[in-house]
């Protein structure tokens, strides 16, 4: 009986030392009994293989050992699987979007071959949803083996279910938006598309959002390997005396601790969102504070950042001169970034009062 002595000291091996004993000893009774039914029903000893057999049949050490250990036996367990399945593909859509700008950015400013771009996007892209899809099975590792899940898998509403819908991902998706817009007219088809795309839920946005505030952290902080980083997306444009790549560069590395407490903020309350059940007003109360935050910052690069004597002008009428040359003379780089920077502030107003408004009527 070798084979068994072996066989117990390897799932020993993987047994706590609680316990260990008394369940090595009930598995040798579990063994024995079986050895002595197979040679009663042959009528002589088991041999070697015939013994090798019957220890398959009781299933792998490892496995065995698992059958006697503590928590789930699995990383990501099925009443997780569609959060984390959701939080991937938000991460990976964010992944995707950053490193289509960055290789847009490399081949328009930087100089770089449109197939180098390409290569080097594809390259980074592999590497970071490898990281990306790493950290998310982290997360469901830990989660599934704490003593009290989450609220939202536990206390889940029915208006939560909407996070299920998100199918841009999926075939059934895609049918039914062809289904829609099958033989319709360009308008038809517009309306197909906003009819089919999915209602996304107060609990699964919140949970998309901190997810995409989460890659964004992680790659400003250069700790994803997309293989640039946010100063590279200036370039090297110059016009005339102006090197606009070297006041990207400088602007952002002002901005580099702002913006990670920022996107950090941002993670953070999103994350109490999806655990809250993304309550109106504690939504609306985190817009008004963040859209503040953004105007704070937008007036910053507007009054003192290095672009400021480029963009800055002290009244409406120079705005307007301004605008009016460049639709004229098509030229002009500096005027386009201050419309840009102008749009960005208009667009700011407007959330913020969107979100006061929602802040006082709860809804």
């Amino acid at each position: 009986m070798d084979l068994i002595e072996r066989y117990l000291k390897a799932v020993g091996a993987q047994l706590p030392a609680a316990g260990r004993e008394d369940i090595l000893a009930e598995l040798r009774d579990l063994l024995m009994s079986r050895v002595e039914e197979r040679e009663a029903e042959l009528g002589r000893p088991l041999t070697e293989v015939e013994v090798e057999a019957l220890l398959r049949e009781v299933g792998h050490p490892l496995t065995v050992a698992a059958r006697y250990g503590a928590g789930p036996q699995h990383v990501v367990g099925p009443e997780l699987y569609p959060w984390w399945l959701f939080g991937v593909k938000t991460a990976l859509t964010v992944l995707v979007l950053i490193t289509i700008v960055g290789a847009v950015a490399r081949i328009l400013f930087g100089g770089a071959e449109v197939g180098q771009a390409i290569g080097q996007a594809f390259a980074g892209l592999f590497s970071s949803g490898l990281t990306v899809v790493g950290l998310a099975t982290l997360a469901g590792f830990i989660i599934e083996r704490q003593a009290d899940k989450p609220a939202f898998l536990t206390e889940w509403r029915a208006r939560d279910l909407g996070m299920f819908e998100v199918g841009v991902f999926s075939r059934s998706w895609w049918d039914s938006l062809h289904e829609k817009s099958g033989g319709r007219t360009l308008d038809d088809t517009d309306k197909a598309l906003a009819e089919a795309m999915p209602k996304m839920s107060p609990t699964a946005g919140a949970l998309g959002s901190a997810t995409a505030w989460g890659i964004f952290l992680l790659w400003w902080s250069g700790l994803l390997g997309l293989g640039f980083r946010p100063e590279d997306l200036g370039g090297e444009l110059v016009r005339g005396e102006v090197d606009y790549g070297l006041l990207f560069a400088e602007t952002v590395t002002l901005l580099y601790w702002p913006v990670v407490v920022f996107a950090a903020a941002q993670g953070v309350f999103h994350v109490l969102r999806a655990l809250t059940g993304s309550p109106a007003r504690l939504t609306a109360f985190g817009d008004v504070v963040f859209r503040g935050a953004s105007l704070t910052l937008i007036g910053w690069i507007w009054m003192y950042s290095p672009f400021s004597p480029l963009i800055r002008v002290d009244s409406l009428g120079a705005f307007i001169d301004r605008a009016e040359t460049l639709f004229r003379t098509h030229e002009g780089v500096d005027t386009i970034l201050m419309l840009v920077v102008a749009a960005a502030f208009v667009g700011e107003v407007l959330a913020l009062l969107g979100a006061l408004k929602r802040l006082l009527v709860g809804r």
